[in-house]
């Protein structure tokens, strides 16, 4: 896997996924929607570890900057 996400972007989804996470645990959302969120934010979590977004690859979009790839 060829890295295609830079620093700002796996900034981002790790304040979103601390976001999504504290509303799950707070109860402010429950349900269905609380898991999925929680689950969109593990999602976050493990492509800002691995630096790659599998959604990125088929539109050619990458957020690294050229000395980061």
């Amino acid at each position: 896997m060829k890295k295609n996400m830079g620093t700002t972007d796996k900034i981002i989804r790790l304040l979103v996924a601390i976001v999504f996470a504290v509303l799950y645990f707070t109860n402010t959302v429950t349900g269905t929607v609380g898991l999925i969120l929680v689950i969109l934010g593990a999602v976050f979590v493990l492509t800002s570890l691995v630096s790659f977004c599998p959604l990125y690859l088929p539109f050619g979009i990458s957020t690294c900057a050229k000395k980061d790839k």
